[in-house]
């Protein structure tokens, strides 16, 4: 029988650590794809800086590497507390293998983010502004796909 405050919540199977830990999970994923969804466009403003406009450059280029720094922990700390709930509580299911399989992209793609600051730092860049803006949407795709995997769990 399930206590009175757990049952008019409908929190049958959680408690009150699980509940905190989630919170957390969801406030850092949160704060790790705001950078996600910046750091490409300052990409986007590099790629369309005139090449004499070294001054320019370098601002964009110091914005993009502090944020990038600023986002390593911010990840760590989603795919830490995101491991505490699995491990802890047990989650389970086709969804869930799903939801790690785009994680695992996202870990990618903010990888890759972090190799394009170096090759633009490096006069490397070879990719136009447009190529960026569509790079840009993937956090965006990915995050609708697990935020439907996480709360429908179609399968």
């Amino acid at each position: 029988m399930l206590a009175p405050r757990a049952a008019a919540s409908g929190a049958s199977r959680y408690n009150r650590p699980m509940l905190w830990v989630k919170s957390l999970h969801i406030i850092f994923v949160t704060s790790w794809f705001a950078g996600l969804f910046y750091l490409p466009r300052i990409l986007v403003n590099l790629a369309m800086v005139d090449p004499a406009s070294t001054a320019e450059r370098e601002r964009l280029l110091t914005m993009a590497r502090k944020l990038y720094r600023f986002m390593g922990p911010l990840m760590v700390l989603a795919l830490g507390f995101g491991f505490w709930l699995w491990f802890g509580w047990g989650f389970g299911g086709g969804w869930l293998h799903a939801k790690l399989a785009l994680v695992v992209a996202l870990v990618g793609y903010h990888l890759v983010c972090g190799a394009m600051i170096r090759r633009f730092a490096d006069g490397a860049n070879r990719r136009s502004h447009v190529w960026y803006r569509w790079f840009n949407e993937a956090p965006v795709l990915l995050l609708v796909t697990v935020v439907i995997l996480v709360v429908v769990k179609p399968f």
